[in-house]
């Protein structure tokens, strides 16, 4: 029997009464800060804070060995204190990880064989290169002999099409872009004005981090503080420039705003891309902080189409100002907006009134009924929060107000945040177990025979078990889990795959679909992607499928 791929009709989720979600605290003290957080293939989290403080999770022995003695000067030793962390889901346990040199403010991509590569940091790690491969369980971080051309601290990745290509840019005071691994060994830095043109010298920078996206034709999209090019880094050369975002206030750091872009559909051959940008901070907040004045945020979200020949900003409004926030790509293709504040700019000390509720932006919806509130935390999670989508479906949030170093008591300043070292997880509504019964489960991913992963433009088998008969519309996403940092989602991008084919078999409730990959690197960079069977908006837990070159 077949099953329609699409059609119309409510989803299952839709006659619920409350749509809100709730919140699950998983660990009160994982011990550092996720001032970078991601999830790896093998269902782990990796985080991590700086190393020029000590953290909340002392230890035993240094990692050279020696001993750490429970005196003053040990327990004001960073080398006594971890400051990286892996979180096995499953188990709710964590380890920590070695850090040679410091993180501070660093930039991370996965590779194609999911080894997490990360770049760049504060003092003697602005030029480092790291790599942490999940595959071995008792892996620590490695530091790389190669270094940087530059200096890189505040600066974003994004993932190439070339086969584990990674393009860095930006940084603090820097204004060039360069490739990891280096095309040639003489190869260097390379400069790009567009970074001088948006560097704001009087507010830090505010183009900090800036935000990239890599677009289907094989381009790169830059936005920085209220500006964007479609740039082709093979040929140094700008392809377009677009309009200013509207209204006032920059959106990159630390004005820290934040960016996706929304689901890529085989419906249009994944030719349309749609930049949406989200929250900042209103123009000047960062030097009126450093004076006691918190100015509102920014509420405005902006959504562009930087392909074809059009390419006007729309803008909405959120509920409520915001900034520090993290946009996520649900497998329901809505956007989740979480963290942040609501008054004030990044930065120690300078953000005020936490945003406690995340919002949910819908963009099927008509223009005017796209964002809903959801369940309210009671956790402030500001600056050098993060949060990243699992593959249970669950979003794991931690991290928040470091300070210059850990201060967990602020009893005494009202208009302190403590430093958060707890953990949580929000659980979308669709999660609940009143849906299990409309859920995908058992979900397996067939390839061809003899592969390890499947080939752009081939086939592959997804089996899944539907306790009922299917809604109308059943959906396939694959999800390129993202290096999350000062509120961006580096790498962070969502597929719908075509169905070529969809069964339900005559003994019950198995169904077995075709599905089609991705036609090119340029749509999906290779590497790890979550798959997720979505029956009527309500998604399977999802697994774990990997997009190779042929």
């Amino acid at each position: 029997m077949t099953i329609p791929l699409r059609g119309y009709g409510s989803a299952v989720g839709e006659s619920s009464g409350a749509r809100e979600g709730s919140w699950q605290l998983l660990l009160n003290n994982s011990g550092v800060v996720a001032m970078h957080m991601a999830v790896t293939h093998h269902n782990t989290v990796i985080y991590f804070d700086q190393t020029e403080e000590y953290s909340g999770y002392p230890l035993r022995r240094r990692y050279n060995g020696r001993r750490c003695i429970r005196i003053r000067k040990d327990f004001n030793d960073p080398d006594c204190y971890a400051h990286s962390i892996e979180y096995d889901v499953s188990s709710n346990r964590i380890r920590p990880l070695n850090l040679d040199t410091d993180t501070w403010c660093s930039s991370g991509s996965f590779l194609s064989n999911g080894t997490l590569l990360q770049t760049g940091g504060h003092g003697a790690g602005t030029r480092r290169i790291r790599y942490f491969s999940p595959d071995n369980r008792n892996d620590e971080w490695k530091q790389s002999r190669s270094f940087l051309s530059d200096s890189r601290w505040y600066a974003s990745n994004q993932i190439l099409p070339e086969n584990d290509q990674v393009i860095v840019v930006g940084g603090r005071r820097v204004y060039t872009y360069e490739f990891v691994p280096k095309l040639s060994s003489e190869a260097d830095s390379i400069d790009l004005p567009f970074l001088h043109q948006t560097y704001d010298d009087n507010f830090k920078g505010n183009n900090l981090y800036p935000f990239l996206h890599l677009s289907s034709d094989g381009n790169l999209y830059i936005f920085a503080n209220r500006d964007s090019i479609l740039f082709d880094y093979r040929r140094n050369k700008v392809v377009k420039t677009f309009h200013q975002i509207p209204g006032n206030g920059s959106r990159n750091n630390p004005s820290s705003g934040s960016s996706v872009i929304l689901p890529l559909d085989h419906t249009d051959r994944f030719q349309k891309v749609e930049v949406m940008v989200c929250g900042g901070a209103a123009s000047g907040a960062y030097e009126a902080a450093r004076y006691g004045k918190y100015l509102d945020a920014l509420r405005s979200c902006g959504g562009m189409v930087i392909t074809g020949n059009k390419h006007e900003w729309n803008m909405e409004d959120m509920p409520e100002p915001r900034l520090m926030n993290d946009m996520l790509i649900l497998p329901t293709g809505d956007i989740l907006i979480i963290n942040g504040a609501k008054r004030g700019s990044a930065d120690y000390e300078k953000g005020r009134d936490p945003s406690f509720e995340p919002y949910l932006y819908a963009p099927k919806k008509t223009e005017g009924s796209r964002f809903s509130v959801l369940k309210s935390s009671n956790i402030a999670r500001m600056y050098q929060s993060s949060a990243v989508l699992l593959p249970d479906g669950r979003v794991l949030v931690a991290g928040g107000n470091p300070h210059r170093s850990y201060v967990l008591d602020t009893t005494a300043d009202p208009d302190y945040y403590p430093t958060e070292l707890s953990l949580q997880a929000f659980v979308p509504h669709y999660m609940e177990q009143q849906y299990d019964d409309y859920r995908p489960a058992n979900v397996t991913i067939t390839y061809s025979i003899g592969q390890d992963g499947v080939r752009y433009g081939g086939e592959f088998t997804v089996r899944f078990w539907l306790r009922r008969r299917p809604s109308k519309v059943v959906e396939f996403s694959a999800y390129a889990p993202p290096f999350t940092t000062h509120s961006i989602s580096m790498n962070q991008r969502m597929l719908r795959l075509e169905c070529k084919n969809m069964a339900r078999s005559d003994d019950g409730g198995w169904v077995n679909a075709v599905l089609e990959a991705p036609p090119s690197p340029n749509v999906a960079p290779s590497g790890y992607y979550m798959l997720t069977v979505v029956n009527g908006g309500i998604p399977s837990i999802s697994e774990w499928i990997r997009f190779i070159h042929a």
